[in-house]
């Protein structure tokens, strides 16, 4: 897929699946592949293998191929699959290649290793890692990757460079940053499903979802009414549905992985623990989220 083909395509929900593991913590890519299946039955416009949600961190190099090799197998050419990469520049660049021999249609790049690097140091890891890969390059802007509009211009002369998603969730700098950049990239929310409402006012028609994880059709729901500008009735489902559990996961260091875990395998998907550093959610903590997905019923398949 030609990178504006891919760019073309991102309208909406993009998925950011949990990867599964077993009581052991081993990969689990058959309950994988079966969430994949079911997440695939709705009109979502890409996914995104290996992904923050899907603990890309803790992944080994072929631990990491198989997933995507699992999400690309899955997709069936239905919806492009976007493959998450990083650590540093050359392992960021041999995980690229592997996952576009794997069939990967693009490449979301996720900052480097090193915490607050020097801007002309991170500058160098994007464009190297772009100039390898050459499919479409995604940058996510997350955690100490942060970028100024000039910085975020300058990256602009990596070719195949389409789109920016914003982790940071600082609307007044994203502002900035896509009034200097303009139309040149293609801007994504991607701080969380609880600031369409934000994200969407600046005129952004896409965002990261991981509830579509366990809800799609609740993230679908998200982006028709903030689309259509049913502020009202979009208010009222983020105020009843969404918020309560992006306050449960701002309790904790990645909790927005381990909440998403825990409420799959209780919605009788594939979740599983998280690997260390990462804790699962307490004893407690479950019947909250069991509240929450009870909530979600009418949006559960």
């Amino acid at each position: 897929m030609q990178p504006e083909e891919l760019r073309a395509k991102l309208h909406g929900v993009i998925a950011f699946p949990i990867t599964p593991f077993r009581k052991d913590l081993s990969l689990d890519a058959e309950g994988l592949r079966d969430n994949l299946n079911k997440l695939f039955a709705h009109p979502i416009c890409a996914v995104v293998a290996a992904g923050g949600t899907g603990e890309m961190y803790s992944l080994t190099p072929s631990e990491h191929l198989h997933v995507v090799e699992v999400t690309v197998e899955a997709a069936r050419g239905r919806i492009p699959v976007i493959a998450g990469v990083g650590f540093g520049q050359e392992l960021g660049i041999e995980l690229a290649h592997a996952s576009i021999e794997a069939g990967a249609d693009g490449i979301l790049v996720f900052p480097p290793y090193y915490p607050n690097a020097d801007q002309e140091g991170l500058l160098a890891y994007y464009r190297a890692i772009g100039k390898a890969a050459g499919v479409a390059l995604l940058v996510y802007s997350r955690d100490w990757a942060t970028f100024s509009p000039a910085m975020v211009e300058r990256l602009t002369d990596i070719p195949n460079l389409i789109a920016w998603k914003d982790g940071q969730g600082d609307i007044r700098q994203l502002q900035a940053i896509m009034k200097r950049v303009g139309n040149r990239l293609h801007w994504i929310g991607g701080a969380g499903d609880d600031m369409v409402t934000a994200y969407y006012s600046t005129g952004i028609r896409t965002f990261t979802s991981s509830i579509a994880t366990v809800a799609p059709r609740l993230s679908l729901r998200l982006h028709e009414l903030a689309s259509n500008g049913r502020g009202e009735e979009l208010t009222s489902l983020l105020t009843a549905l969404v918020i309560p559990l992006y306050a449960m996961r701002a309790r904790r260091k990645g909790y927005e992985v381990s909440t998403m875990k825990a409420l799959m395998d209780m919605a009788g998907l594939h979740g599983g623990s998280v690997r260390p550093p990462l804790v699962n959610v307490t004893d407690a903590e479950h019947e909250e989220l069991r509240a929450i997905l009870e909530s979600w019923r009418p949006f559960l398949d």
